[in-house]
């Protein structure tokens, strides 16, 4: 059939369909038809009910499926033939003035934009790169050792000091009044970890076992605790133990401990020099990743489907309220959240998406199986069994649509640092770890 599209706006448009009523209504005959043989009535045996009492019944919503169900094919023929891309579901709208024995509806809907790519060898992108210091092995080896530390009580005239494992009581009052999670017996911490504020550290170093002080402590405005955020407390907190940390020592068995078959020290660094260095890699993946699709996207031109950038909105409106309901805000499913406050992130995912889209079809940067099982194997590495890691991606197809979107963007960042004009920056292995993930 002939498809006259109008359109409407930059990426709206607009087609009228038509349907038969003599269709549409042999179609609903036929479901009522079929509905009656298995429909259960009182006063009717199974299969005995009357088309027409059927009917009676059920006949306005089979007749409002099928006018769904017909427009829903006719749109999709329409489109197809017209060759559009839509963006979005279509808004239809039932047409008052129809041609005589024709049902006729109006489809208002979006089409994803022409995508202009720039010039990639004018784009300039500074990549980032980092090497794994020795020194980064000697503080990852001194933090397993303090993951395996052990702890012996000092003498009881032996003042706290940061290392050494703490058992206080403590209670805190705001204004006089206590508050909840504000008191504890035998609560156990590590002075210099960061378990507690910097100022319950403060005043407890030094302390003795048997000792008590008072003293203010000033709850930052980002606490996780709303009730105390931003407002001081006066705590009283008493020593019941103090213990020294005592660390392994970095020999056979300690190596041995961490999985090193031959328990040597040169083959635990060189573990962890492997580990270190996957973990880099990912890492300046991500950055320089991030760094070449900002720069992509700066120089490309297309308009934005505002059905996706409102799909996108919800989406992080979504995931905004299940965060609240984790941290235990009340009625956070029903939180109104404006539009705006996601928009210009919203906008710049569905560009961002558009652009590699773009990018992927116009240079076949697809994701290769070869490419997606090499990625699942080097993140399957770093476990204990691997083997099982990787059975556990490719059982569930979710899992590996993730896996594949990543290494199409690693394509995409590959291609475009071969095209543009790329700078190097060597940056320090703490900098790079230092980074959220």
């Amino acid at each position: 059939m002939a498809v006259t599209v109008e359109n409407l706006d930059k990426l709206e448009r607009k087609i009228t369909l038509t349907l038969p009523i003599e269709q549409i209504q042999s179609e609903v005959d036929a479901r009522l038809k079929k509905l009656a043989r298995t429909v259960k009535m009182d006063g009717f045996r199974p299969g005995k009910v009357p088309v027409g009492v059927v009917a009676q019944r059920y006949g306005y919503s089979v007749q409002y499926e099928v006018v769904n169900d017909k427009v829903g094919e006719a749109f999709a023929q329409a489109v197809q033939e017209a060759d559009l891309r839509v963006a979005g579901a279509p808004s239809i709208t039932e047409k008052e003035e129809a041609p005589e024995g024709m049902l006729a509806f109006d489809a208002v809907f979006e089409v994803y934009p022409e995508v202009k790519l720039g010039d990639l060898t004018t784009v300039e992108v500074e990549k980032v790169v980092a090497d794994v210091s020795e020194e980064a092995i000697d503080r990852t080896i001194e933090i397993l050792r303090k993951q395996r530390r052990t702890f012996a009580q000092r003498p009881l005239d032996a003042a706290a000091q940061d290392g050494d494992r703490v058992t206080v009581d403590f209670e805190g009052k705001i204004d006089g009044e206590p508050f909840e999670g504000g008191r504890a017996e035998g609560f156990q911490f590590i002075i210099g970890d960061g378990q507690m504020l910097k100022e319950f550290e403060d005043a407890v170093r030094g302390m003795k076992v048997g000792e008590s002080k008072t003293f203010p402590l000033n709850f930052p405005a980002d606490y996780h605790g709303a009730e105390v955020a931003g407002k001081t407390a006066d705590f009283l907190v008493t020593v019941k133990k103090i213990e020294a940390a005592h660390l392994p020592e970095v020999n056979e068995a300690f190596a041995k401990s961490l999985g090193i078959e031959d328990g040597s020290v040169e083959g635990l660094r060189a573990d962890i020099r492997k580990n270190l260095e996957r973990e880099v890699k990912f890492r300046l993946q991500a950055r320089n990743k991030k760094a070449v699709l900002d720069a992509v996207v700066s120089v490309a031109e297309l308009d934005l489907p505002k059905a996706s950038v409102k799909a996108e909105i919800d989406r992080l409106a979504d995931r905004a309220r299940a965060e609240l309901k984790q941290r235990g805000v009340k009625d956070a499913d029903k939180a109104p959240i404006p539009d705006e406050i996601f928009r210009p992130q919203a906008e710049q995912r569905v560009r961002l998406g558009l652009v590699v889209a773009e990018l992927v079809k116009a240079n076949q940067l697809h994701a290769t199986p070869e490419q997606v099982r090499a990625h699942v194997e080097e993140l399957a590495s770093s476990y204990e069994r691997p083997e099982e890691v990787v059975r556990w991606y490719y059982s569930d197809p979710r899992r590996l649509a993730e896996v594949e979107a990543v290494v199409i963007e690693n394509n995409v960042s590959d291609f475009v640092l071969s095209k543009a004009k790329v700078q190097e920056k060597a940056i320090g292995f703490d900098e790079l770890m230092a980074q959220q993930g």
